[in-house]
């Protein structure tokens, strides 16, 4: 199991979301986050804005669908036909185990 973990723009979230259920993969878990990457925010006038909203989607999926995932959420997160600064990033890290808490069941 991989636990996929993307930060996007807030505005490119729903259409991300819709591609992923389309495709088969509906469960994510959604939070509202804060941050900056390598541009360090973002200086308007002598202003400087490094705590840029994103929102962050947490996946787990069986190996064999990580690409599949990775593929739809790196094409409709990114802004225009080359993508810009501050579209997102995309983690991608082993799972051992999962349990499901009511039933006790291992795995997905």
């Amino acid at each position: 199991m991989i636990m996929i973990r993307a930060i996007v723009r807030p505005e490119k979230t729903n259409t991300i979301l819709a591609e992923l259920n389309s495709a088969g993969f509906p469960a994510v878990t959604k939070m509202d986050v804060v941050g900056r990457g390598k541009q360090r925010g973002v200086k308007v006038g002598e202003v400087i804005y490094d705590e840029i909203p994103k929102e962050m989607l947490l996946m787990v999926v069986r190996d064999e669908d990580k690409e599949d995932v990775i593929s739809i959420i790196g094409k409709y997160a990114k802004t225009g036909e080359k993508g810009a600064f501050g579209d997102g990033k995309i983690f991608v890290s082993p799972v051992e185990e999962a349990y499901t808490i009511s039933s006790g069941t291992k795995g997905l």
